[in-house]
């Protein structure tokens, strides 16, 4: 039951991250879209090792990745833009 609940909070923090989005109250390049999407896709893997299921396991994984991949793309513009200053 626990397991359900830590993966319905990183449905919800996806899916507010996607709602924001949308509603062109965040940005895809913002650092919370990153990190909302980074700390969901974590906690629905967290979910998924009890109940396994390889297809949402490989989405989640690779959203995962991408949203870390956002972070660091965010903090590397981040430090030229300071230099650049």
């Amino acid at each position: 039951m626990i397991y359900d609940l830590i993966g319905i909070l990183g449905v919800i923090m996806i899916l507010i991250a996607y709602a924001l989005v949308q509603l062109g109250k965040l940005h895809v390049k913002d650092l919370s879209y990153s990190l909302l999407n980074t700390f969901g896709a974590f906690l629905i893997l967290i979910s998924l090792l009890i109940d396994f299921n390889l297809p949402a396991f490989l989405m989640e994984f690779f959203w995962l990745i991408f949203s870390i991949l956002g972070i660091y793309k965010y903090i590397q513009n981040k430090n030229t833009k300071e230099k650049n200053e």
